[in-house]
């Protein structure tokens, strides 16, 4: 059962090379009454994510060929503007872009992408760094993207505990937040020390996390994390864990100063919302308790200890022992897992200042949630602004759901209406089952979806990997 997710994302990201491939059957469909979708972008290879830099021009990432290819009025133009060799091995690549929160006076584009070591674009898992994952900065000219300097360099190889070589769960999304500083979301790149709740790491004191060291969070090991950064790459010094770093010192201390959050598994989304700021982002589990997280500054997500809210830790263990017992990490099965919430909570490796919480929305089986996106203006209609749609990694679930979600109106947590769902847990019977998820769907039949934006018309964007497409959700009758 663990397989089905990196089926989803991993290998179908990895065969759609050059020739997207419909997986949707009959296309996209809004389920409610004044929303209609059509394509807005076709004939792309992979597309991943997107920005615009005009109302009607755009810069698409391809994850597997690793151009950023310019879409204008729809078409995609001959030339891409940068072309970076890339290894897209699982779900490595092209990944994340975020332009300079004063673009265009500010010409930065930020791009997260996974760098191959042969000069080329490679799938081979081998053919990747050690710190493989890289945050650039370019610079737009109006027409090509120019290399200006790298921000930070990132663990991207997979290789211990006996295991076979693997390449998922390098998170990619990166965002400008309103506050000007830029957030760069890792997931765990399977490593098991103390950003992952393990603070001797996978077997106990004096036992590294991995052949190249750990637990502690060096360069090899930054992973499970939220980062907060200067547009420079330099650590702000009002981020949650500054003083704790600057205590700590060395390598691993200077990476802490940099954590705005951590204990995270795994993740396709992360967005702010545009009218509390608030930073939201979701979260793949393995086999049990996906995630729909508000991320304050410091927190502890509770990965590998708790994934769900606290309260369901039998049900965590339960479904993740029966289903893989493995937790893609043969030096920590899920026998480990605590037998309850007070355990798992005093497990949690505590930096000085972190809180932990439970997630605001989560599906007791997996589910495989991926890009998410706030509606931003009244583009769809008052009734859906500020409103917060949530994509599928996975085809497997409607051909592609789209999830929709309202928030309350301190905009701290999501509004539910269904009452099988006031204890904000879907308690589907099986992985990709929709038991309770009935309500909150809003669309299908749209792939893979790993980007959703409101873009500068007001209508809602979706970027599919798996169609080689972006969909424009827009009001019926509107062009």
């Amino acid at each position: 059962m663990r397989r089905a997710i990196v089926m989803t994302i991993g290998v179908i990201l990895a065969l759609i090379v050059a020739v997207p491939v419909a997986f949707g059957q009959s296309g996209p469909t809004m389920l409610v009454d004044g929303l209609d979708v059509r394509t807005a972008a076709s004939g792309l290879a992979t597309p991943v994510s997107m920005a615009f830099i005009g109302r009607d021009d755009m810069l698409v990432l391809e994850k597997n060929t690793g151009k950023v290819q310019r879409v204008v009025n729809g078409v995609v133009q001959s030339q891409a503007v940068l072309d970076l060799a890339v290894n897209s091995g699982s779900e490595r690549g092209l990944l994340g872009i975020a332009l300079h929160p004063n673009f265009p006076t500010n010409p930065g584009v930020y791009l997260y992408w996974t760098e191959s070591t042969t000069g080329a674009d490679s799938n081979l898992l081998s053919e990747v760094p050690l710190l493989g994952n890289r945050v650039d900065r370019f610079v737009w000219n109006g027409s090509t993207l120019t290399f200006d300097r790298n921000l930070i360099k990132l663990r991207a190889y997979q290789a211990d505990g006996g295991q076979s070589l693997r390449g998922n769960h390098n998170g990619g999304v990166i965002r400008f937040g309103p506050d000007g500083k830029l957030y760069v979301i890792v997931g765990d790149v399977g490593r098991r020390g103390q950003m992952q709740n393990l603070g001797d790491g996978p077997t106990g004191p004096g036992i590294s996390d991995d052949q190249f060291g750990g637990p502690e969070p060096d360069d090899a090991h930054l992973t499970s994390v939220i980062l907060r950064l200067n547009d420079d790459g330099t650590s702000p010094t009002d981020n949650p864990f500054y003083a704790a770093g600057a205590a700590i010192g060395g390598e691993a201390g200077a990476n802490i100063q940099k954590i705005f959050a951590y204990g995270i598994r795994n993740s396709f989304g992360m967005s702010f919302d545009p009218r509390s700021g608030n930073l939201w982002t979701q979260e793949n589990g393995d086999d049990a308790f996906d995630e729909l997280n508000l991320v304050r500054p410091g927190m502890n997500g509770g990965w590998v200890q708790i994934m769900g809210p606290a309260s369901r830790i039998r049900q965590y263990k339960g479904i993740e022992v029966d289903d893989s017992n493995s937790l893609q990490q043969l030096r920590w099965p899920p026998t480990n897992i605590a037998d309850s919430p007070a355990e798992a909570r005093s497990r949690l490796f505590a930096l000085p200042g972190s809180v932990y919480s439970d997630p605001e929305f989560s599906w007791k089986h997996a589910v495989a949630p991926a890009g998410l996106g706030f509606v931003k203006g009244s583009g769809l209609g008052r009734k859906y602004r500020g409103d917060l749609f949530v994509g599928a990694a996975t085809i497997n679930l409607k051909g592609g759901y789209l999830f929709h979600f309202n928030l309350t109106r301190k905009r701290n947590a999501l509004t539910v209406n269904d009452a099988q769902l006031k204890d904000r847990v879907a308690d589907n019977r099986a992985k990709f089952g929709f038991a309770e998820s009935k309500s909150l769907l809003i669309g299908r039949g749209f792939g893979v979806g790993t980007d959703i934006q409101t873009g500068p018309s007001g209508k809602l964007y979706v970027v599919s990997p798996s169609e080689g497409v972006i969909y424009e959700i827009h009001r019926k009758g509107t062009n």
